[in-house]
This record gives structure tokens, C-alpha cells and sequence, in this order.
């Protein structure tokens, strides 16, 4: 009778061991040595039209672990794809809160022992739900696992399934929104409101939703204050300052309690700095543009147009300062705007990013070119760019000033002044009306010195009077503006390569031949082939858009003692614990190459990365890169150049002044 029974239980567990695909609601299991997994859901029965939750359960040997959406440094997360219901829309899976795991140095975000990750379901009849999972499960070695699942499922009135507390647990593993607003300012990530105080928070670290957004194996700094908390990251290559900073935040108090807290940080200027800080940091940045190379060409006709009118009647002076300063703002704020307004429609650009652009180069070059030739004497019109021609007429000169203002902001850029990061990044992080305040700020320090000395009679009457030496320097300041359309060509060269160099010199050919139409006393006939000639100049422009970049390796990254920068190559530099600086660049930025021949490529600074070993990686951004662009951003910059040093097991950079000097390096790299 014993026996009878025992073959009974026996064929009753066995046809129990079936019916799960029919009528359980927990799936027959799929196992391997190291998990076994099942299909369970939430409910007996559901509401058609009516949403419900089913999920993966997995139960996982000790040792062995899988991954979260973002598996780290290493992994992959698990993928759910549910089918077989009519009408069946499928939600994302419902994340628990991962445990952070490191080893050798990689840190990877997972789960252990029993976990459900539990997905919401709606469809439109019932029947048979099928679920293909696949999923990685890691210990000393890694192995990948998939496996197919089968519930059927019926219509009725939802009632609790014996599987509900697993849902109930799985909610209780679900981070929650936070309470308190959250920014991320530079690396630092803040939390401000009531509660937060160093009492009731011991440890807190954050896991970014996406990969490789923050440097999952950088250390994280926490500093807590009544009401204010301070997370200090290392964010990532992937971190677009356009989008806001998503993850999970962990806080932890002195009893080990943890609180889970979904977190969505916009980027934000320092919140440490009050605005009026900020707007005398761009006005700052606008006065020391004065004296960069790329805009000193420009301020010199200036001069000598100030000059011109200096021991004369000071309307004309003070008119020619004040179109100059209208073009100087009017132009710093279109590019204001004009930045913002490609952010917001999703592009990657930053401050001087239009030097990316070889039909900009090129028609800057031109321009350039056209200046210098009428400063030479080859032609001679009465509303030049210089504003400095013969027999100016009170219109012409409003509109030589105003275009003289215009072209100083333009070739202004590339050279991004002390103090103008971050007031760039402010500027670029706030409101239009901020946005607009900052570079108007940036306009009014850029146009300030010309607008002074033109408003003040004694500081005009110091200039000399007008004589033949201003047809001297007149002609003299050609030559800048000569070797600034050679710069622009070189430029040129390393984003197009011989092509570019070709098309922006047939441009300049037919600038040259306009000029020398100009100067022939062919009446209207000259006027009229000269247009045609620059329109034909116009024609070359869409053949730049459209060549292709160069495939051979650029000048810029092939400099001696250097690499090419990749996060990549940052990434793993970093995780061997070797120091490294980082120096972005780019070939229209004069004071980038500048730099790198008084500060960087001296002997004594690259003999102190010797003996120090410390990799020497060198960003080119002569062309639009998204990977420098992300991290610029990530630095808290929009342009270059950007000096960064990381000393070994440093968890953030140290970031250098933008004006090098050897001695500043040396400090810097602690030699």
C-alpha cells in the first residue's frame, strides 16, 4: 500500500510539474547549475484593457549575480521580450535597486540570491502570454542564458496570486523620486531641501542610469550640511550636459538603513556663484579678448580709425564708437541665441564651434584677404569692413564701424579668454534673459577699451595727429590680416586636407582678381564683373560643406610625445593608476597653438612628463567631435582649450588656466 502511494505521489508531482504551462501562475522553471528561472505574475486573472504585472524571477546560486539596466564596467543587462496576447503593450522593466560590486577595479551594478524584475503588461483579450529572457550571470567566470516561458492566462476579476509578495517585495526595492530638487554643477551633483543633514545621512553613492554618464569606478566624495547635500562624481565621455543626469541615489544612515531615490539632475551653473558674479566674470573675459592675437588685427584698424578722428570733431569718434560697440553686442548676443537655439534642437555645439565649420574657415579666410588687400591700397571703398577707406561719408563710416565690431567678435571665438568658461557654460545652463545678460556682458568687456578712449578727449588727444604715418601703419596692418587668412588656410588644411587647401585658395584668387577689377577705372562694367567674381566665390562653398575629411591622421594628434585622446584610452589609463594630462585643442585656436609652443612642447615641461610617466593624450576639435564636445561639457567648458591633469587614484582633474606658462604645468603635475 506504501508503495502504491509513493508511485501515486510520485505521478501526481510529475503531472503537477506539467501544468504550470497551462494553469500556474508561476511557469515551469528553466535551471542551470548556477539560477533557475520562471515566469510569474502578479494576478490569477485579469481585466482585459486592464493593466497587470508579470516578470522574470530569478533565483541565483551563491556567488553568482546578473545585471541592472546599466551593468557598469562590465556585463549586460537582461532583456525581456513578451509576446502572444492579443492587443499586448509591454512597459519598461521596473528596476530594483542594484548593489554596486568592484572587483580589480571594475565596478559593475547587479543583483544577487533571489530577484524579480517585474514588467506592466495591458492586453486586450486573454490567452497565452510567452516570454523570451535573455541574461547574463557572472561569478569567476561569465556565462550567458536565455530561455523561453509560457503562462496562460484568463480574463476575470484580478485577484491576489500566491507569487503577489514577490511584487510587493520587488516594490519595496523600486528606488523611489526624490523629494529634494537635484543640479549638477561641474562634477558635483546637489540635493537641497529640509531633512538632509549629516546626522541623518552617512554614505551615499550614486548609479547612473546610463553607461558610462559617470565613471562607475571613480571615487565618490559626499559632504552633507543642514539642508544641502554634495555628491562629488567624475562624470563620463557620455555625459551630454543637454540632458539631465539620470540615476539612482542611494543614502545610507548610521544604522545601515538605505534609501533608494530615483534622481534626474539638469546640468546648472555653479550655485555657489551669485549671477552678478558670473556677468563680471564675462565682462572680464570680453576686456582680456582684447589682447588675444586672433582679435588684435581688427582693434589696430580700429586705432588707426580712432586716430583719424581723434584731433577732429568728436561726433565723428564718438559715432564711430558707438556703431562699434552695436556691432560688437549685436553679434555677441545672435551668437548667443543662435547657440542656444541649436542646443534646444538637439545639436552638440559649443563656444567657437563655428571655426568647426571648413565653409566658415574658408569664407573668414576671404574675408580676411579682402581686408588686407584694401588695406594695401589695391582697391579702396567707402564701406570696407576697416571702416578706414578714403572719403568715408558719415553712412559708410557707421557701417565700417558697425562690421568692424561684427568681424572682432567673429575671429574673437577661437579664442576663448580666462573667466569665459565659465561664464559660457553659465550662460548656455540658464534662462534666455540670463543667457542674454552674460554675453552681452562678454560684448560690453570686449568693446569697453575702444569705447572708452574714443569717449574720454584726453585720453584721444594722446593718439598723434593724422600724417603720412597713418598711410604707413595703414598699409602695415595689412600684412595681420594677411597672415590671419594664412591661419585660416592652414585651418583649412587639417579639416579638408589638400582638397579644402585648393577651394579656399581658387577663393582667394578670385578675391584677389575682384580687388584688382576694383582699382581699374572701368566705371560700372569693373563693379559688375567684381560681383560676379565674388559670387562665384559663393559657388565654392557648398563643395566645402560636402568634402570629405582627410583619412590620413591629423597634424594635431601626431605631435611628438603624445596620443590621440579616446574615453577609452582616458578610461583604462586611468584604471592602471597612471597620471595623464589631457589638453584639447584645435588648429583655428591661436591660443591653444601658442600654448603648446611656450608651455607644453618645451623641453622642460615634456621632460617633466618623462620622468614623471604621464601620458600626454591631445584632443583635436578642429572639426565638430561629439565625444570632445561631451567632455568639454563634462568639464564644465564649451570651448577650447581645456588643460586637464589627473594625478594617480585622483578621482576629478585638476583643470589648468587657459594662458600657459611652463612654470604653470610644473606646478600643476607637481614637478
Amino acid at each position: 500500500m506504501v508503495s502504491r502511494l509513493a508511485s501515486l505521489g510520485a505521478l501526481l508531482v510529475m503531472l503537477l510539474g506539467f501544468a504550470p504551462a497551462a494553469l500556474a501562475l508561476e511557469s515551469a522553471p528553466v535551471t542551470t547549475r548556477q539560477s533557475q528561472a520562471t515566469l510569474v505574475t502578479e494576478t490569477d486573472s485579469f481585466i482585459p484593457g486592464t493593466p497587470f504585472r508579470a516578470g522574470l524571477r530569478l533565483r541565483q546560486a551563491p556567488g553568482w549575480h546578473s545585471y541592472w539596466q546599466n551593468p557598469g564596467d562590465a556585463g549586460a543587462a537582461t532583456e525581456l521580450l513578451f509576446t502572444g496576447l492579443p492587443g499586448l503593450t509591454v512597459g519598461p522593466i521596473i528596476w530594483p535597486t542594484p548593489t554596486p560590486h568592484n572587483e580589480s577595479g571594475l565596478t559593475t551594478y547587479g543583483y544577487e540570491g533571489d530577484v524579480l524584475l517585474p514588467v506592466t503588461l495591458t492586453a486586450t483579450q486573454p490567452g497565452r502570454l510567452s516570454l523570451h529572457a535573455t541574461w547574463l550571470i557572472c561569478a569567476q567566470i561569465c556565462i550567458p542564458e536565455q530561455a523561453d516561458f509560457i503562462l496562460n492566462l484568463s480574463a476575470g476579476p484580478a485577484t491576489s496570486a500566491a507569487e503577489a509578495p514577490l511584487f510587493a517585495a520587488a516594490d519595496r526595492a523600486t528606488p523611489r523620486a526624490s523629494p529634494w530638487p537635484a543640479t549638477l554643477s561641474g562634477a558635483t551633483l546637489h540635493l537641497t531641501g529640509p531633512g538632509l543633514s549629516a546626522a541623518a545621512i552617512h554614505k551615499a553613492w550614486f548609479i547612473p542610469a546610463r553607461f558610462d554618464t559617470v565613471a562607475a569606478s571613480a571615487p565618490q566624495t559626499l559632504t552633507v550640511t543642514d539642508g544641502l547635500l554634495r555628491l562629488t562624481l567624475q562624470t563620463g565621455p557620455a555625459y551630454q550636459p543637454d540632458s539631465p543626469l539620470q540615476g539612482v541615489l542611494v543614502l545610507q544612515d548610521a544604522a545601515g538603513q538605505q534609501t533608494a531615490l530615483t534622481i534626474s539632475a539638469p546640468f546648472a551653473a555653479d550655485t555657489s556663484l551669485p549671477l552678478w558674479q558670473i556677468l563680471l566674470m564675462a565682462l572680464a573675459g570680453g576686456l582680456v579678448l582684447n589682447l588675444m592675437p586672433c582679435v588684435f588685427p581688427v582693434l589696430a584698424l580700429k586705432a588707426v580709425s580712432l586716430a583719424k578722428h581723434a584731433h577732429g570733431p568728436r561726433r565723428a569718434a564718438l559715432s564711430g564708437a558707438a556703431f562699434y560697440a552695436a556691432g560688437v553686442l549685436t553679434t555677441f548676443c545672435a551668437l548667443g541665441l543662435g547657440l542656444i537655439a541649436l542646443r534646444q534642437a538637439g545639436a552638440v555645439v559649443g563656444w567657437g564651434s563655428q571655426f568647426q565649420s571648413p565653409v566658415f574657415v574658408a569664407g573668414m579666410a576671404w574675408v580676411m584677404f579682402a581686408v588686407g588687400l584694401n588695406l594695401s591700397g589695391v582697391y579702396d571703398i567707402s564701406f570696407a569692413f576697416a571702416g578706414v577707406g578714403h572719403r568715408i561719408s558719415s553712412r559708410g563710416g557707421a557701417i565700417g564701424s558697425f562690421f568692424s565690431g561684427l568681424l572682432a567678435v567673429l575671429v574673437a571665438t577661437p579664442c576663448t579668454a580666462p573667466f569665459m568658461g565659465v561664464a559660457v557654460a553659465a550662460a548656455l545652463a540658464g534662462t534666455p534673459a540670463v543667457t542674454l545678460a552674460i554675453f552681452a556682458a562678454m560684448g560690453v568687456g570686449l568693446a569697453a577699451p575702444y569705447v572708452l578712449i574714443a569717449t574720454l578727449p584726453a585720453a584721444a588727444r594722446l593718439l598723434p595727429r593724422p600724417g603720412r604715418w597713418m598711410l604707413v601703419l595703414r598699409q602695415f596692418l595689412a600684412f595681420p590680416m594677411y597672415a590671419a587668412a594664412m591661419w585660416m588656410l592652414w585651418a583649412i588644411s587639417v579639416q579638408l586636407g589638400p582638397l579644402g587647401v585648393a577651394l579656399t585658395g581658387l577663393g582667394l584668387l578670385l578675391v584677389a582678381f575682384a580687388a584688382w577689377l576694383l582699382s581699374q577705372d572701368f566705371g560700372r562694367l569693373a563693379r559688375l564683373l567684381a560681383a560676379a567674381t565674388l559670387l562665384a566665390c559663393l559657388a565654392i562653398l557648398p563643395q566645402l560643406a560636402a568634402a570629405p575629411a582627410p583619412t590620413a591622421t591629423a597634424p594635431l594628434a601626431a605631435e611628438a610625445g603624445s596620443e590621440p585622446f579616446s574615453p577609452a584610452r582616458l578610461a583604462a589609463l586611468r584604471a592602471e593608476g597612471r597620471p595623464v594630462f589631457v589638453n584639447m585643442t584645435a588648429a583655428w585656436c591661436i591660443t591653444c597653438l601658442v600654448n603648446e609652443r611656450v608651455a607644453l612642447g618645451t623641453d622642460l615641461v615634456q621632460h617633466a612628463f618623462t620622468a614623471g610617466n604621464i601620458v600626454y593624450l591631445k584632443g583635436d576639435w578642429t572639426r565638430q567631435d561629439a565625444t570632445i564636445t561631451a567632455y568639454l561639457a563634462a568639464q564644465g567648458r564649451d570651448g577650447v582649450p581645456l588643460y586637464a591633469f589627473y594625478p594617480p587614484n585622483q578621482p576629478t582633474p585638476i583643470i589648468l588656466p587657459q594662458l600657459l606658462t611652463p612654470g604653470i604645468v610644473l606646478a600643476a603635475i607637481g614637478s
